[in-house]
C-alpha cells in the first residue's frame, strides 16, 4: 500500500485565542507522562447511498476534507491548547499555531486493505512531522492529524494529541466536539463535549522541585526495568459478545458478582501471556499486572469528564501464583482496582498531591521488587470512537497504530478496544516475537478469541 503526501499545513482556530488564556498549564499527573502519541485510526467507507454511475468520487472527497478542517478550526476555538506547542516548563504555549494537518493519497481501495489489515502499514496513516524528534519536549505540536482518501472515496482519519497533555478520555472529548462541530451539532446531549474544563492543574498543581525530579527518576527505572529489547509484533485478539459473556460467566464468584468484559479479557490474556512466558524462559516468574486507571469516576464526587488532561493512575496486581483460576484473577484485579476512591484521589489535590504520589511510587518499588516481568493494559473501551460521525457515517473500524514488526525496546502492552457491535473487545497485543508465537498457538486462548479477523467480517 503506497501512501503518497499531498500537503501539510497548519489548521489554525477560526478566532483567536484571548491574551489571558495563551499559557495552559500542565497539572502535577500530566508531568509524569512523556511526549509521545497515542494515535486513534478511524476508517469511513463511502457510504452506499452515495454509490450512483455519475458520481464524482474526487468532489465528495474534496468537499469531506474542507468540511474537515473547517470544523476542525471552529472546535479549536474551544480546544485552543491544541493549537498550540508544548514548552520545556510543563505548559502549552497556546499561539495559534494550529493543529499539524496532513493531506494522503492511498492509490488502492478501503476495503483492499481492510480485509486483511496488515498491522505493520498502519503506520502510513500517521503524521509524521520531519521537523520533531521522537520524545521532543520544546516546540513540539500538541496535536496531529493526517486525512488519507483512497481511490473508492472511502478516508482513514488518524489523530492524536501528546500524551504530555491529555489521557484517552481528553481525546475523545475533543473528537467527538470535532465531529458535533462538523454537523452543525449543539443538541443538549452533544453539548456536553463543546465545553472542555480546564481546570486540572487547579486541583493537581503542578510542582517543579527536587522531590519531583526525585520520584520521576525512581519511576523511570521501576518501568524501565522490565523493558526488553527485541523485535516485538502486534496480534489482534477479538473477544465477541458470546466469548465475553461466557468469560464473565466463568469468572463470577462471590467475591465478585459482576466482572466486567475488561476485567475478564484483561485476566483471560494475563493467564495466557503469562504461560507464555513461563514455556520461553523454562520457569514462572512473578508478573506484575498493570492497569491505567481513570480517576475522574473514582473522586466523590466524581469529576467532569470533561476534565482535560492525564486524569489517570495505574494499578497493580503481582501474581506470584504458578497456576491460578480465572475468577481468582479477576479479584486480585478488583482488589487493586479498589484502593482507587475517593479518599485516593482527594489525597492527589492541593498541595500535598505530590507527596502522596511520594508514598505511592516508593511502595510499589519496594512492594513488588520481586517481579520479574511486568504487562501493562491499558483500556479505550466506552470512549465511544465508533460514534464519531463526520456528517458521512460511522466508522467501520477503529484501530490503533503501533510500532510492531520492528527492533525496539518496551515492555508487553496491551490495549483493550470496543468491538463495532459494542459488546465485544478487540485485544491489541504488543509482545515480543518469540512470546507472540506462543500466544498464537494456546489452545485456551484460541477457544474464545480470533486472531486478526477482518475488520470487514466482524458482527455490526
Amino acid at each position: 500500500m503506497e501512501v503518497e503526501i499531498i500537503s501539510r499545513e497548519s489548521i489554525k482556530p477560526s478566532s483567536p485565542t484571548p491574551h489571558d488564556l495563551k499559557s495552559h498549564k500542565l497539572c502535577l499527573l500530566d508531568q509524569f507522562r512523556s511526549n509521545i502519541y497515542v494515535p486513534r485510526v478511524l476508517y469511513y467507507p463511502l457510504n452506499q447511498d452515495d454509490l450512483s454511475s455519475t458520481i464524482d468520487i474526487d468532489h465528495i472527497v474534496s468537499k469531506r476534507l474542507q468540511l474537515l478542517k473547517q470544523s476542525l478550526s471552529e472546535a479549536l476555538v474551544r480546544f485552543y491548547p491544541l493549537a498550540g506547542k508544548l514548552t520545556n516548563n510543563f505548559s502549552v504555549d497556546c499561539n495559534d499555531e494550529g493543529v499539524y494537518f496532513v493531506e494522503a493519497v492511498a492509490k488502492i481501495h478501503l476495503n483492499e486493505f481492510l480485509i486483511q489489515p496488515d498491522h505493520n502499514l498502519i503506520h502510513k496513516f500517521f503524521p509524521v512531522d520531519g521537523n520533531e524528534q521522537r520524545g521532543q519536549i520544546a516546540g513540539a505540536h500538541v496535536a496531529k492529524v493526517q486525512v488519507t482518501s483512497f481511490a473508492c472515496g472511502g478516508l482513514v482519519i488518524c489523530a492524536c494529541i501528546s500524551h504530555a497533555f491529555g489521557d484517552g478520555t481528553s481525546f475523545s472529548s475533543f473528537m467527538k466536539a470535532w465531529a458535533a462541530t462538523a454537523r452543525n451539532k449543539t443538541s443538549e446531549e452533544e453539548a456536553i463535549y463543546i465545553c472542555p474544563n480546564y481546570d486540572a492543574s487547579s486541583l493537581f498543581p503542578p510542582n517543579d522541585g527536587d522531590l519531583f525530579h526525585q520520584l520521576k527518576a525512581t519511576a523511570r527505572a521501576s518501568f524501565g526495568r522490565f523493558f526488553e529489547t527485541g523485535k516485538f509484533v502486534v496480534r489482534r485478539f477479538v473477544f465477541d459478545a458470546k466469548a465475553t459473556a461466557e468469560l464473565k460467566a466463568k469468572a463470577k464468584s462471590s467475591r465478585v458478582q459482576n466482572p466486567t468484559r475488561v476485567e475478564v479479557v484483561s485476566a483471560t490474556l494475563s493467564k495466557s501471556v503469562m504461560t507464555a512466558f513461563k514455556t520461553r524462559s523454562g520457569s514462572h516468574k512473578p508478573t506484575l499486572l498493570s492497569h491505567a486507571v481513570n480517576l475522574r469516576s473514582k473522586a466523590r464526587p466524581p469529576l467532569s469528564e470533561n476534565l482535560i488532561g492525564n486524569i489517570v493512575w495505574k494499578t497493580n496486581a503481582l501474581c506470584t501464583e504458578e497456576e491460578v483460576d480465572l475468577d481468582v484473577l479477576v479479584w486480585q484485579l478488583r482488589e487493586a482496582l479498589s484502593k482507587f476512591d475517593g479518599d485516593f484521589v482527594k489525597s492527589l489535590q492541593g498541595v500535598g498531591g505530590l507527596l502522596k504520589l511520594s508514598e505511592d511510587i516508593k511502595y510499589e518499588a519496594e512492594a513488588y521488587s520481586d517481579a520479574k516481568n511486568k504487562i501493562m493494559f491499558s483500556s479505550w473501551c466506552t470512549f465511544g470512537f465508533y460514534g464519531i460521525d463526520f456528517g458521512w457515517g460511522k466508522p467501520i473500524w477503529v484501530s490503533g497504530a503501533c510500532l510492531g514488526g520492528s527492533i525496539v525496546e518496551s515492555s508487553p502492552t496491551i490495549i483493550l478496544m470496543d468491538t463495532r457491535s459494542g459488546n465485544g473487545i478487540e485485544a491489541w497485543v504488543l509482545l515480543i516475537e518469540e512470546d507472540m508465537a506462543l500466544l498464537e498457538v494456546d489452545e485456551k486462548l484460541l477457544e474464545v478469541a480470533t486472531i486478526d479477523p477482518s475488520p470487514l467480517k466482524l458482527p455490526q
